[in-house]
């Protein structure tokens, strides 16, 4: 029989992040019950500060994934939000960031070239399994996904989205103020100016979005209008039972792209599929970050978004718990959170810990894969101890003998960051709280 002692050891070795009790707090937001559907990170090191990860489900299966790829060069983030299923949000979990270091390390950098290069391989890499499996399962074609990635890499901030996940900048503005700065485009047939960029494409298709049960949808049939994989929208032989003949694809896969550089007054970014955002305001998240300890915040956005999404259905907070995932979905979607916080004099440090690749609902971190600038450094000092006839050396090298030196190191330029105007729409009180 197992002791007592040898049971409480046991618990205590278990992993934390993934589906354990809440501690208590004194708002009630953060604590007081066991919330199975929820998994978090509560605070991580990444290159240049910390980060805060926080996932729940709400469909039978969740099809939300998540990555923080924290390296010594730089850091990663990605938010994955399916539709139709979640192979299209899996493949590009596994994928995306992997085609972004490989691009990166044959171009010696990151710029928005490599986000979109990556974007399209990820792109190209899941429509050959369409392609593979469409005769087996036609429904992998009507799968899709809609990605937000984020990089933080030599003092600048990258970020590219496909749909509708967003990515939100907090940084001070005057008076010691915090102002919400959206970084990223909402493709969505909800807002008139994509429903106007989509008819201005087809000019030959007045259908080309259609109004279903008071919700915009192209074709009728989905509301983001760039998504990874939903190949039935894309190439005619995939459509057959989706929808009619069409000449061009009606959902796009080129990603929005911007870069900036980071700011003394920068400082975090939240990144987050719809199912947040849905249910918070840019200002209102950003407020409850500059308000609330590091500690626990993304799980708090995740928990004050359940909290709306309750009171919408004039349910109490806890009558939440009563449903199950699949039927939650009635009451919520998926949502993931990741908050990364900018703490600016490590910007040009490096990580004093290993990376470490951490994934949504994965208890195991795993070796991080971010190294840039190494394989360059590697690649140089390759051509720099090619021997030449003039110079002597202690040994005849052969042809695939290579001398080693050590790789010199090159600083990065520094470039003075400039002013960017902030939203116009400020915070109505200065210390937020959130109700439940």
């Amino acid at each position: 029989m197992v002791s007592w002692l040898d049971r409480t050891v046991a618990a205590c070795c278990q992993p934390l992040g993934r589906y354990v009790g809440l501690s208590s707090g004194e708002d009630g937001v953060l604590g007081g019950v066991d919330y199975p559907l929820l998994w978090y990170r509560d605070l991580e090191k990444h290159s240049c500060g910390e980060f805060s990860f926080a996932v729940v489900q709400a469909n039978q299966v969740c099809e939300d994934y998540g990555h923080v790829e924290p390296g010594r060069e730089g850091t990663f983030v990605g938010v994955y939000d399916g539709h139709g299923g979640h192979d299209a949000s899996r493949f590009a979990c596994d994928n995306l960031s992997r085609h972004l270091i490989m691009l990166a390390q044959e171009k010696g950098t990151i710029d928005e070239e490599v986000l979109n290069n990556a974007f399209a391989a990820t792109e190209n890499g899941f429509l050959s399994i369409v392609e593979w499996e469409f005769h087996v399962d036609p429904t992998i074609a009507t799968m899709g996904c809609c990605c937000l990635v984020g990089v933080i890499w030599k003092r600048t901030l990258y970020v590219a989205n496909l749909g509708d996940c967003r990515a939100v900048l907090g940084h001070i503005g005057r008076f010691n103020r915090i102002f919400a700065e959206q970084l990223t485009d909402d493709h969505n047939a909800r807002i008139k100016e994509v429903r106007d960029e989509l008819r201005a494409l087809h000019p030959d298709d007045p259908n080309i979005v259609r109004r279903v049960r008071k919700t915009w949808r192209v074709k009728g049939i989905i509301q983001v209008t760039r998504a990874i994989g939903d190949a039935s929208l894309k190439k005619p032989e995939f459509a057959h039972g989706v929808m009619e003949p069409f000449r061009r694809p009606v959902v796009r896969a080129d990603p929005s792209v911007c870069s900036r550089n980071l700011q003394p007054c920068d400082r975090f970014v939240i990144f987050a599929s719809d199912g947040l955002w849905d249910l918070l305001s840019n200002e209102k998240a950003v407020q409850i970050v500059h308000a609330y300890p590091r500690q626990g915040i993304a799980r708090r956005l995740v928990l004050s978004a359940l909290n709306v999404a309750a009171r919408a259905r004039k349910l109490k907070y806890g009558d939440l718990m009563n449903y199950d995932k699949g039927v939650r979905r009635a009451l919520h979607d998926d949502i993931t959170v990741v908050v990364i916080f900018i703490d600016h004099e490590m910007l040009n440090d490096e990580l004093t810990v290993p990376g470490m690749s951490v994934r949504g609902f994965v208890d195991t971190h795993q070796p991080s894969h971010f190294n840039i600038e190494q394989e360059v450094a590697t690649e140089s000092e390759l051509i720099e101890t090619e021997p030449t006839e003039t110079e002597p050396t202690e040994t005849e090298p052969t042809d695939t003998e290579l001398t080693e030196t050590e790789p010199t190191e090159t600083e990065p330029t520094e470039t003075e960051p400039t002013e960017t105007e902030v939203t116009e729409t400020e915070p109505t009180e200065t210390e937020p709280t959130v109700t439940v």
